[in-house]
């Protein structure tokens, strides 16, 4: 191991990553200094996953060289990176829900007393200090396994600040926490600073990374194409780096013809949702907004026979159909999109063949029963175009793809069952601007063709892009509907916090 001195904390030089079919990074740079945010940006599938992987030792490196505080260092795995002072913020968390608080923050490292038994009552005392000092309640003895997707996210991101890093990797941790927590966070990463911790910062929200970052590095289909101080670029320059071409319109939203109500909701109750009255028409693409916890993903899982719907009635082309299950759902053409698709998306140990055709199996199947296999091909590779899925092959588990390609997998399965009506579950998170501008364009394609579409989504900017409408649900009710025309931030604030003063 060669050793010398630096003015970075982690330099990356001349990385180069291949997998079977495909190069997913080549000669690829970045450095680190003390005391920095650098942004690390590209589209889903520009191989920013593959580096920090190489960086925590999960993938080897197949050419460059990885230099960490002045040494050369082959990195051998997560754990021996974390004891060397690099720590990792994963965007998918791993939390174990049956154990606390306390227990997921000192996972593998928990203090023990002089016999060698675990010292629950100084490690619930330093949890306890180490969520005060982020700024958050809760009781280090919780279990996590009732707690939101936005409290386990800050549970993992104190995890990994707590390990007194040098380097921390933040991959998309404001995906799944509230603006409020997202405050409480950029915080805690100016302490870190202060304290001399680089960072490189993984987001697709380009206000988080002007807000937040000092410095951007920017990869393009596996290549590094361009770095410098985030104060010499702006929000339209690092997208055309990203996609390599000028995205003029994020939201290319086209007017299409509205036609006759296709599905309609009648006084319907259930787990976090009363007396929902609301109408979406053929073409139409209804934006549903809204706080987290507002009961928006509760009521259509509820439509789509996901969880129960307690009381009301739903019509689909004016007949009654309450759908007991999510199959009954399917074959009424009532298809959803969940906001989770990791874990109710996609099968990710499975190929993305058997993903795409999971929902459509009688339609690619002989009179035997049988699986017909040039129609389940022809079928993949029709939407695999469609979708411009980048993938190095249809047998190629889900696993390996990206977010975004992960996400268009979700829909080729639905697109197969040629939906009526599509509900889209915050259909964007975490997918870079490219991916994002993709998805769009399908959406009004779906629309010219006579699919209504509910998206539910947290992103003001993709509902006021992207709507016809307009509704904004507060504590379980729908208080509000709005034209595209009518549709402000403003507005829909006000619609979103009613109830809340009472």
């Amino acid at each position: 191991m060669a050793s010398g001195t630096s003015e970075y904390l982690l330099e990356l030089n001349h990385i180069s990553k291949s997998f079977p079919g495909v190069k997913a990074l080549d000669d690829v740079n970045l450095k680190l200094q003390p005391g920095s945010v650098h942004a690390l940006c590209g589209e889903n599938g520009a191989g920013k996953s593959t580096l920090i992987k190489i960086i925590n030792g999960i993938y080897k490196l197949d050419e460059g060289e990885i230099i960490y505080r002045g040494e050369r260092i082959i990195p051998q795995s997560p754990k021996s990176m974390l004891e060397m002072g690099i720590a990792t913020i994963h965007q998918e968390l791993s939390p174990v829900l049956d154990m606390t608080v306390a227990e997921n923050i000192f996972l593998g490292r928990e203090p023990v007393d002089k016999l060698g038994n675990v010292d629950y009552k100084k490690m619930w005392g330093d949890a306890d200090q180490l969520l005060k000092d982020f700024g958050l309640k809760y009781s280090p003895k919780a279990l996590l396994g009732g707690m939101t997707v936005s409290d386990i996210a800050l549970i993992e991101i104190v995890k990994a600040i707590s390990r007194d890093a040098s380097v921390v990797i933040m991959d998309e941790p404001t995906s799944s926490i509230t603006e409020s927590e997202v405050h409480i966070l950029f915080e805690n990463v100016k302490k870190l600073q202060a304290k001399g911790v680089g960072i490189i910062y993984i987001s697709h929200k380009m206000d988080e990374i002007f807000q937040i970052c000092d410095e951007v590095t920017i990869l393009r289909d596996g290549q590094w194409v361009h770095n410098c101080m985030a104060s010499d670029i702006d929000k339209d320059g690092i997208i055309t780096k990203m996609v390599g071409r000028e995205i003029t319109d994020q939201f290319p939203k086209e007017e299409v013809p509205i036609g006759e109500v296709v599905m309609e909701l009648k006084n319907c109750s259930g787990r976090k949702f009363q007396n929902i009255n609301f109408k979406i028409r053929a073409g139409e693409i209804v934006g549903f907004a809204g706080l987290v916890g507002a009961g928006r993903s509760e009521l259509f899982r509820a439509v789509f026979g996901l969880d129960t719907l307690r009381e009301g009635e739903v019509f689909l082309e004016g007949k009654k159909s309450n759908f007991k299950n999510a199959e009954a759902a399917i074959d009424a053409g009532v298809l959803m999109a969940s906001e989770d698709r990791k874990m109710e998306g996609v099968v990710l140990c499975r190929p993305i063949r058997e993903n795409i055709t999971l929902s459509s199996l009688k339609n690619v199947c002989n009179g035997a029963g049988f699986l017909n296999l040039k129609a389940e091909k022809e079928a993949i590779q029709d939407m695999i175009q469609k979708l411009t899925i980048k993938l190095a092959s249809p047998e190629s588990p889900v696993a390996s793809l990206s977010g975004g390609n992960q996400q268009k997998v979700v829909l080729a399965k639905w697109l197969l069952r040629s939906p009526k009506v599509l509900i889209l579950d915050e259909p964007t998170r975490g997918i870079d601007v490219g991916a994002k501008y993709e998805i769009y364009k399908l959406m009004c394609e779906l629309a010219r063709q006579g699919v209504a579409i509910i998206m539910i989504s947290s992103e003001m900017p993709e509902i006021f892009g992207m709507s016809d409408r307009v509704a904004v649900m507060s504590q379980g009710k729908l208080t509000g509907e709005l034209s595209r025309e009518e549709a402000t931030q403003e507005m829909v604030m006000e619609y979103a916090v009613r109830g809340f003063e009472e």
